[in-house]
């Protein structure tokens, strides 16, 4: 308990040489706010930039842990019926929740500029929570979609600047495998099966070619009513026609990933049978083994201390030379029976309540700083989806390192105070 009413008569006692000498510390306050500021500042950033290139990474290789099977046949390929059974026999079995085929393919539209062999990925409904897909316009493929009887599409912007930017509230319409009638709207041909755009996905600036997404099981039966319409002999010249072979993803919990890796590559042969190569392979960025976000942590960090020394070695300056003013004041409290120890602390521990007030000044700054919406969109530029809040522990870090630069900046004095003899600081 004395120990306590020590330590409480020290603070308050620090607070009150910080109150009367406010005129002399508020310089060097200033700068620990800025360097608290600027250091608190740098590590919130270094999150965000963080996540922005997980999401970017995420978006083409999908979420850890992402598990990529392929299977081929020693005589060829794989029957995609036989494949799509095998698959949902194991993603069954394991109660896989988010699965998803995918395949490149094309599909013939029609604009009013002419028909166009438009870029089309087949995917099932949970690959855009697994890709983190993002939407400018409209949602994403829902369970329901799945049902409809007209095939529904996500386009890209450009596909959406040729049709002129409709409102997908009047469900615009595409005929897929139709030709474009000169001087018809866009979007309405003969001869094709009529999907229906539900979503629009932003386009990058190198963008300049159209492309969409498909349900798989909607693209496949758009592809077989295109080879039905043109005949099974003319099949093989069909743009549907030769379709490639499908991939198909899981994403699983990470520490799941290595046994499931062992037991989908078992299952998946067992049930395709002889002559068939199934492999499963580990695609996220976790995967990687070494951080892939090392040097984005290590060149923050360095700045970050960076930015600390600089707003130390400012501080202790100025403590070392307004010590010296202070020499008479010293040696009057201890003529007055104050001992070197507690000296010592009350030096120290005014420098120390002042530094944490100033960097606690720096972290509320810092956070009005980074979690404002044109900050963030000049880092995120658009990529990213999930913006992390402000981490609880860049705010921890700049009140230590406050209380750090606090304790560094008021050690030299508080050594050069209890070093003053009395008589001598009497008649300094």
């Amino acid at each position: 308990m004395r120990a306590l009413s020590s330590l409480v008569g020290s603070l308050v006692e620090a607070w009150q040489e910080v109150r009367v000498h406010r005129t002399r510390v508020l310089l060097s306050l200033i700068g620990v706010a800025v360097a608290v500021c600027s250091l608190t500042t740098v590590v919130a950033l270094g999150a965000i930039v963080q996540q922005a290139n997980q999401e970017m990474s995420e978006r083409s290789s999908g979420r850890p842990a992402s598990l990529s099977v392929s299977a081929f046949g020693t005589d060829g390929e794989i029957d995609p019926a036989r494949m799509d059974a095998a698959w949902a026999e194991v993603v069954k079995r394991y109660g896989i929740s988010y699965s998803t085929r995918a395949q490149q393919t094309t599909q013939l539209v029609p604009f009013a500029s002419g028909t166009v062999q438009v870029g089309t990925q087949a995917v099932d409904q949970p690959y855009g929570e697994m890709h983190r897909v993002r939407m400018l316009e409209g949602e994403w493929f829902t369970a329901a979609d799945a049902e409809q009887l007209a095939p529904r599409l996500i386009v890209n912007e450009v596909f959406w600047d040729r049709m002129g930017r409709p409102a997908l509230s009047t469900h615009p319409v595409v005929a897929l495998g139709g030709q474009a009638v000169p001087g018809a709207a866009s979007g309405i041909a003969p001869g094709g099966t009529r999907a229906v755009v539900v979503g629009v996905t932003p386009s990058s600036t190198w963008e300049t070619e159209p492309s969409m997404f498909m349900l798989a099981a909607q693209a496949q039966a758009v592809q077989d009513a295109a080879i039905g319409r043109s005949g099974t002999a003319a099949a093989a010249d069909s743009p549907y026609g030769g379709a490639p072979q499908s991939q198909y993803e899981m994403w699983v919990p990470p520490e799941l990933a290595e046994q499931l890796t062992i037991l989908v590559t078992r299952d998946l042969t067992a049930a395709l049978g002889d002559g068939a190569q199934v492999n499963v392979n580990r695609q996220d960025w976790a995967a990687w083994g070494d951080d892939p976000f090392l040097v984005t942590k290590m060149v923050v960090i360095g700045i970050a201390v960076l930015v600390l020394m600089l707003g130390a070695l400012g501080l202790v300056n100025i403590a070392l030379v307004t010590v010296k003013q202070r020499v008479r004041e010293i040696g009057i409290r201890r003529s007055f029976g104050a001992t070197a120890s507690r000296v010592f602390f009350a030096v120290m521990m005014e420098s120390v309540v002042a530094t944490v007030v100033a960097g606690a000044a720096g972290v509320m700054a810092s956070i009005l700083i980074v979690q404002s919406p044109w900050l963030r969109e000049l880092i995120g530029q658009g990529m990213v989806s999930d913006f992390p809040p402000f981490p609880v522990d860049a705010a921890l870090t700049g009140l230590a390192a406050a209380t750090a630069v606090g304790a560094l900046a008021g050690l030299l004095p508080a050594l050069v105070a209890v070093r003053v003899k009395v008589i001598d600081a009497i008649r300094y």
